[in-house]
């Protein structure tokens, strides 16, 4: 056990010393998830900036009940910061809307409401027409009531309860926290440079053999399996700690939102590493160091791509969907997101055992070249 433990400790120090390997791996993901957070940032707005609402209107309706309801439903619109016109005479109405005088234009009359819009402020009008939607449902309703039960008519116009009944129930719900760009890219970076830790898999052995120190680990008293663990353990632990410390930076520096269940969050990420690493690993035993280097640069790349690494994968077609499910980043990210921002703590451990289980495969392999060749 000791022997597996000072390695490990051998391990994270060489790592460390390698300052341009140590700074990468924490000033990229920080560098790259300012640029990309800041540039981004309209992409991911929660909300549309609308301008004034004013409506122009011409009440034509001899119904003393609508009449009365429409000067209640102006009212109303006031407090809510819309404006109502009545059209003056000689005014024609849907050539003021048609000159983006007015958002709309409405013809009240005792057959209803006609709507005018432009198409100029689709928003606004839309706005509208959904408020008037609503005040001719709860008129409609109001006037059957008129017929059957005239004394609670007003009570439903009002929006008011009458003896206790509520006759019109209006329920908002909340959607999901969101992330913001900032919070996007913190998870995605933090994921990348959670995957690039394959290259250290890649590299583990390599490292011994062009430094000639392999064959004096081989020749003291310590077992292979010490040797190949107390290396898989220490590299996990050291990326771990980078890995970590980008999410401190970014949660310090930039107010990136790592949810209230940073410790979960953390052990996503850190079983990410040790399969990114045992990835590595297996494939530098199944085709040498230099070219699984190179298909881990390619896979890489390819997997942040289209796990949302540079910018959010929303619905993708049966082709690019398939692709976006085989990244390991888009697993990562997707559990971390619903952790952070949908308190779903139960997404982390399907992610967390696909994970485990991948890097278990991946050091079972290696663990089968290493008795073939009875070396390390």
């Amino acid at each position: 056990m000791m022997n597996i433990v000072s390695i490990a400790m051998k391990e994270i120090l060489t790592t460390v010393r390698e300052k341009r390997t140590f700074i990468f791996m924490l000033a990229f993901p920080i560098v790259l998830m300012l640029i990309l957070g800041t540039a981004l940032s309209n992409a991911f707005m929660n909300s549309t900036p609308i301008s004034d609402i004013n409506l122009l209107y011409k009440n034509s309706a001899t119904n003393g009940q609508l009449s009365k309801a429409w000067q209640g439903f102006t009212d109303t619109l006031a407090q809510d910061g819309v404006k109502s016109t009545p059209l003056a005479a000689g005014m024609d109405g849907k050539l003021e809307v048609k000159d983006d005088h007015y958002t709309a234009y409405v013809e009240v009359n005792d057959q209803g409401l006609a709507l005018f819009t432009s198409s100029k402020n689709t928003i606004e009008s839309n706005i509208v027409q959904g408020m008037l939607t609503a005040f001719s449902d709860r008129f409609n309703l109001a006037a059957a009531a008129f017929a059957t039960a005239p004394s609670k008519a007003e009570a439903i116009l009002a929006g008011a309860n009458a003896g206790g009944a509520e006759y019109v129930k209006e329920t908002s719900l909340n959607a999901d926290k969101k992330p913001g760009s900032i919070d996007y890219y913190a998870i995605a970076m933090t994921t990348m440079i959670g995957m690039y830790a394959a290259f250290s898999g890649c590299m583990l052995f390599q490292r011994e053999r062009t430094f000639n120190t392999l064959a004096r680990l081989t020749a003291s008293p310590v077992t292979k399996a010490e040797v190949f663990t107390g290396k898989v353990v220490g590299t996990t632990i050291i990326n771990s700690i980078m890995v970590g410390v980008v999410m401190l930076v970014s949660s310090i520096l930039f107010k990136a939102d790592w949810g209230t269940h940073p410790a979960l969050v953390f052990l996503v990420l850190a079983v990410q590493v040790a399969f990114s690493i045992s990835f590595g690993l297996g494939l530098s035993y199944l085709f040498g160091s230099t070219a699984a280097r190179t298909f881990v640069m390619i896979f890489t790349q390819v997997a942040s791509f289209v796990g949302g690494a540079y910018f959010p994968i929303a619905d993708t077609d049966k082709g690019l969907g398939l692709l976006t499910e085989l990244s390991p980043l888009r697993w990562a990210n997707r559990a971390l997101t619903r952790i952070i921002f949908s308190d779903d703590l139960n997404a982390a451990w399907p992610t967390i055992g696909l994970f485990a289980a991948l890097a278990a495969a991946f050091l079972a392999v290696s663990v089968i070249s290493i008795r073939r060749k009875e070396a390390l």
